[in-house]
């Protein structure tokens, strides 16, 4: 029977969006402001009208998009309505595609703005559907895409500034440790050549040892992460659609060969903050079996958790089985440990899974090496074991419910450890 005694209630607890109503209010008021002073004449990038003309030809689309906006909510917690139109909407997100995001104190900063101004809309019946619809998931894709570009240019460099919302300002530099990161201080950019490439920083040598390299029973942690979820004896499918959405191996791991031995196992879950590391590495010494990137939903949440859907971290082990994300299975050296699966999963736009180019079929990866990254930002992320693998959780792994400041497990740091014998 699949276990979820250790899941978290989170709320807004990754930093992606600010944790009060208010704050998120604020900005929405900002931008909406910045793009109605704009005026009318702005035009659309050729991907948002792309989007228009999607929306204008197909009932359905039409349909699911004017319904979500229309049905979010004029009562509390929403003080004020911010989005009011498709055509308003698409103005709000052009305005996007050409900003980085700023920073912020950590409770109330805004890292996902497309995830911001699309909220509300997530958690409304019209909104499950249509972010759940292939025609508007592919152009979702798009949009990404486009924004991705940019924030991959130096033309994103303009927030990497001393200003009060600059990642290089005195609170910004506390708050990401750019100490324990490779940067060159005497470069305007600290010698990042995008945003993209500032976020997906490394950490400094040594400042992330591997914990115990010559013990292949030491598992450790894929991900500089906070602890979410570990369920046992999980299910080849399940409901995953439901309120305490079990785990489903079959669609995690898009019936991967793997899914036969890894029935009946344990998976753990744990989440990505905003201001954090947002690389991969390997839980385990052993070699890739298959690697590979699944296409998924962007902006869909479980409608299964009512209102509190509009938090996505709330719909982390829902989305683990239908966002886009990537798949690594590998087979540890540790015969007891076997075959294995490190899952990478995106969240919002945070949904450009990159696997680094060594990791193919046959490569032997060392416990701690560099798997790929998140490219803006960071998730969630699962590793599933095959039954019997697991002696126990090292303490730090077990998540802490109800604790807004639950400690990070850093990545390559103890996370867990294999049985003697199976």
């Amino acid at each position: 029977m699949t276990t979820s005694a250790h899941r978290v209630d989170v709320q807004r607890q990754a930093g992606w969006l600010p944790q009060a109503q208010e704050d998120l209010e604020s900005w929405l008021a900002g931008h909406r402001e910045r793009v109605e002073a704009r005026g009318e004449q702005v035009v659309l990038h050729p991907v948002l009208v792309e989007f228009q003309e999607l929306i204008d030809g197909d009932p359905v689309v039409r349909m699911y998009m004017n319904q979500m906006i229309a049905q979010v909510p004029s009562a509390k917690p929403y003080s004020k309505r911010h989005l009011e139109s498709v055509e308003q909407m698409m103005r709000l997100i052009n305005e996007v595609l050409t900003m980085a995001p700023e920073f912020g104190p950590q409770r109330s900063m805004v890292a996902t703005p497309l995830g911001a101004i699309l909220d509300w809309t997530m958690g409304t019946p019209a909104g499950f559907a249509a972010f759940r619809d292939p025609r508007i998931n592919a152009m979702l894709k798009k949009i990404l895409t486009v924004w991705c570009e940019f924030l991959s240019s130096g033309d994103s460099l303009y927030v990497l500034n001393e200003s009060p919302t600059g990642w290089k300002s005195p609170e910004a530099q506390r708050t990401v440790g750019i100490e324990q990161y490779e940067h060159d201080p005497q470069d305007e950019h600290w010698g990042f050549s995008s945003w993209n490439d500032f976020f997906t920083r490394r950490f400094k040598d040594g400042e992330r040892p591997v914990a115990s390299p010559g013990d292949d029973k030491v598992i450790v942690s894929a991900c500089e992460s906070t602890p979410y979820g570990i369920s046992t004896d999980v299910k080849r499918q399940d409901r995953f659609w439901i309120k305490s959405q079990p785990y489903s191996l079959a669609e995690m791991l898009a019936n991967d060969d793997a899914v036969d031995e890894l029935v009946g196992g344990t998976v753990f879950q744990a989440f990505l903050s905003a201001t954090n590391y947002h690389r991969w590495h390997s839980p385990v010494a052993g070699k890739i079996v298959r690697a590979f990137v699944i296409d998924g939903t962007y902006y869909s949440e479980a409608d299964s958790e009512g209102k509190d859907a509009v938090e996505p971290t709330n719909s982390q082990s829902y989305l683990a089985h239908v966002a886009a994300r990537a798949v690594i299975v590998i087979e540890a050296d540790d015969p007891v440990i076997g075959l294995m699966a490190f899952v990478a999963v995106g969240m919002l736009e945070v949904s450009s899974c990159k696997i680094a180019p060594k990791v193919k079929p046959g490569y032997h990866v060392q416990k701690g090496e560099e798997l790929g990254y998140f490219q803006f930002g960071g998730s969630t992320h699962c590793l599933v074991f095959r039954p019997g693998a697991i002696a126990e959780f090292g303490l730090a792994a077990i998540p802490q419910p109800h604790d807004p400041e639950a400690p990070l497990v850093l990545v390559r740091s103890r996370l867990a450890t294999a049985k003697a014998t199976a």
